[in-house]
């Protein structure tokens, strides 16, 4: 992807994301798109969800970086968190169905980790924010019309809110692009902090 002009030159996304770079876009951020690594592995990575997300954005951020001569390398990582339970991307429909029965009804945390690093150089730059999300009582018939549209399979959770089941939730408190996929607030903080 060419850049466009932009006040922060350089910039790079280590991200496969078509809504991450969609809010970059939206924005008015010049940024070039870089595939990163695969995920640290949940099992050895913190146990804390906040540290891992923060943990994995660093290390997507690094594999790209590797690879980058000059600039700011952004990296991201989205968690959904339901009590002490950690929900990924659904392996399956079967997977997809259990997230969204466990999220019905309840109120779940959206943990987003951001990892800005300076090329050349290597400076690292760390934040993490949560949103509350709370979902209104989910019928089973709403499950399966959801698992109908294809949404759920690329998204930690299960559900993307700024789709089809935006009309699951019933309040957000915090960032609603933070649910989206990337906290635009706490990412401006941490590119001008630089």
């Amino acid at each position: 992807m060419a850049a466009r002009h932009s006040p922060l030159s350089g910039l790079w996304l280590a991200s496969s994301s078509p809504r991450r770079r969609a809010i970059l876009r939206a924005l008015g951020l010049g940024f070039r798109a870089v595939t990163p690594g695969p995920d640290l592995d949940p099992a050895v990575g913190p146990r804390d969800p906040g540290a891992y997300a923060v943990a994995n954005a660093r290390h997507k951020a690094q594999s790209a970086a590797d690879g980058i001569r000059d600039g700011l390398v952004i990296g991201c990582d989205t968690v959904v968190c339901i009590g002490n339970r950690v929900l990924g991307k659904p392996a399956d429909a079967a997977d997809a169905r259990r997230a969204l029965k466990l999220l019905s009804g309840r109120a779940h945390r959206v943990i987003s980790g951001v990892a800005v690093i300076s090329r050349p150089g290597g400076g690292v730059r760390t934040g993490v924010e949560t949103t509350l999300v709370t979902f209104r009582r989910l019928s089973p018939g709403d499950i399966d019309a959801y698992l109908a549209t294809g949404e759920p399979f690329d998204k930690a959770g299960g559900y993307g809110i700024q789709g089809w089941a935006g009309r699951f939730v019933t309040s957000v408190r915090g960032s609603y692009l933070n649910v989206v996929g990337l906290p635009v607030a706490r990412l401006l903080e941490l590119l001008e902090s630089g």
